[in-house]
């Protein structure tokens, strides 16, 4: 069905006070919550749930002050089939959510970002621009993950996890990188994790551990700053 330039599938479910944009397309089987609001072009698939209060597809802004400005010409956000998405999340538009995705309530995901297959994105989670997340990852709840990091497939990502990208904290003469995480890692609670940094395949990085220097392949670390205590 086709109305008002929005493309609608079979069996779509809407609540309450929804808004939907011009040029959005929306698969079967699809479930939208109570004041939800679906920007202009975006992309849904098939039996997707988007939760209460959503703003789905959100262009970035900017001021003076910001040193990177976000990419205002983004693509449209697309959502695979079988994603879920809890209530009072933002997600922005330049975005790519693949197949049976499930996004935590309270959660924000910038622009520029893919977000693997089966992958957790938790409760209030932060997910910042030109960030890549494999398939089958795990971010649990309050993480932040900075802008340009790639978290490669099966990655688990403890609570309340801190990432950074700038080494200089915003005097500008460093290109932004973020900590690089390969297949199968594990991040403890309340990790922090410095910029430009690699946690080689499956690495360990103890609850709390400060980590400013790249971790080899099946090493664990912890402490402050933290250290290789055995390897698996």
């Amino acid at each position: 069905m086709i109305h008002h330039t929005v493309i609608f599938g079979e069996n779509v479910e809407m609540g309450d006070y929804v808004k939907i944009e011009k040029n959005v397309t929306i698969g079967d089987n699809v479930v939208i919550g109570e004041f939800v609001v679906i920007k202009e072009g975006t992309e849904i698939g098939s039996n997707v749930i988007i939760g209460d209060l959503s703003i789905v597809g959100k262009k970035p802004v900017s001021n003076n002050n910001m040193s990177r400005k976000p990419n205002i010409s983004s693509a449209a956000l697309s959502i695979g089939d079988g994603v879920i998405i809890g209530c009072n999340t933002v997600l922005f538009t330049g975005t790519a959510i693949q197949k049976d995705a499930f996004i935590g309530d309270l959660a924000s995901i910038r622009e520029k970002v893919v977000i693997g297959e089966a992958s957790i994105i938790g409760r209030n989670a932060i997910i910042e621009m030109n960030t890549m997340i494999g398939r089958y990852v795990t971010i649990q709840t309050g993480a932040y993950i900075t802008a340009d990091m790639i978290i490669e497939d099966n990655v688990f990502i403890g609570p309340c996890c801190s990432t950074s990208n700038d080494k200089y904290m915003g005097i500008g003469n460093y290109k932004h990188q973020g900590p690089i995480i390969r297949q199968g890692a594990k991040i403890g609670n309340n990790a922090t994790l410095l910029p430009g940094i690699t946690i080689g395949k499956q690495a360990i990085v103890g609850a709390g551990s400060v980590v400013t220097k790249s971790v080899p392949d099946k090493h664990t670390v912890v402490g402050n700053p933290a250290i290789s205590i055995y390897m698996k």
